[in-house]
């Protein structure tokens, strides 16, 4: 099978195969996905509920379609989750009767693996719950919702990622995919991280949700919710989002771009109720939705990349 050539989707562009741009994105992940399949033993998918894990999970069931998608998902909690994420998580699995695997942080803070950040985000905690997961699932591959125009770490990611016996990535010894010629190839206690959407953007990932009909949890389309201001952003009042001394909660017409957690996750002010008027939205946007909305990403200029050299996302 000829992979298709890796393009920069704009909307309404067709080549002259009379393929759309978006047609060749949904090739390249779907041949992706079973390439993987085809190529490891025990496959796994990060699926967090948020919308690029949704649209991977979409390809995927894609693919195997009309059988059923042919490996397990897992969701790293933290808890603190957004609850509509949660039960959306839960009914999309229950949808497609898709085993899901949960590895909660909660269970590490208590047991003494991890300690509460003094920041009170919990999103860096993930690794150490991820990595035990993937081991104790004996994943040899796990498909991940990164796009290359979310962060520079990001950017620098191969479509399949190897990460080492102690799950860490070097971004200095990145294999070369020429051709859309993946390698695949890991020792005995290694694993490949695998990114069917790497060469989506976010205005991609939107049109190709418009395009499909495709369910998202409700957050992602504009709705009154009580916030308060913080380092430029509208953090939603929560049990773990509380104001600060000096900070004022109000009513806001918002949503949300990404969907983190609820202690590193802003939104921002909008009126897109649907699909369409987001991709009005985003196609103005200046900003990836991790640079607007991601508190987690701005604790160091190379925040993503060091979570990423110990196994992180």
């Amino acid at each position: 099978m000829r992979t298709p050539p890796m393009t920069t989707v704009t909307p309404d562009v067709s080549t002259r195969q009379g393929l759309s741009a978006l047609d060749l994105l949904e090739a390249e992940g779907i041949h992706i996905i079973r390439e993987v399949v085809a190529e490891f033993e025990r496959p796994v998918l990060l699926f967090s509920g948020g919308k690029d894990s949704v649209v991977v999970l979409h390809l995927a069931a894609k693919a195997f379609a009309p059988g059923k998608v042919p490996f397990p998902v897992l969701h790293v909690d933290t808890g603190h989750n957004f609850p509509e994420v949660i039960r959306f998580r839960d009914e999309t699995v229950e949808r497609l009767g898709i085993d899901l695997k949960v590895a909660r942080v909660q269970d590490y803070i208590d047991d003494g693996r991890l300690a509460e950040r003094p920041d009170g985000t919990r999103n860096p905690l993930q690794t150490q719950p991820l990595l035990d997961a993937i081991a104790a699932g004996k994943h040899d591959a796990v498909f991940g919702g990164a796009r290359r125009d979310e962060d520079k770490a990001r950017a620098k990611e191969r479509i399949i990622s190897l990460r080492d016996e102690f799950g860490q990535w070097d971004p200095r010894n990145q294999r070369p995919e020429l051709w859309s010629l993946y390698n695949g190839r890991h020792l005995p206690g290694q694993h490949v991280r695998a990114f069917p959407i790497s060469n989506w953007t976010e205005l991609d990932v939107w049109n190709y949700i418009e395009r499909e009909n495709i369910a998202l949890p409700p957050l992602y389309y504009a709705h009154e919710r009580e916030v308060f201001r913080r380092d430029g952003m509208w953090w939603s009042v929560g049990e773990v989002s509380l104001p600060r001394e000096g900070e004022q909660t109000e009513r806001r017409l918002v949503r949300y771009r990404t969907v983190g957690d609820m202690s590193c996750t802003g939104a921002v002010e909008s009126d897109a109720t649907d699909t369409s008027a987001v991709v009005a939205e985003v196609t103005r946007s200046t900003l990836t939705e991790r640079g607007a909305t991601r508190a987690d990403d701005r604790i160091s200029e190379a925040a993503m990349e060091d979570r990423k050299k110990n196994g992180y996302f």
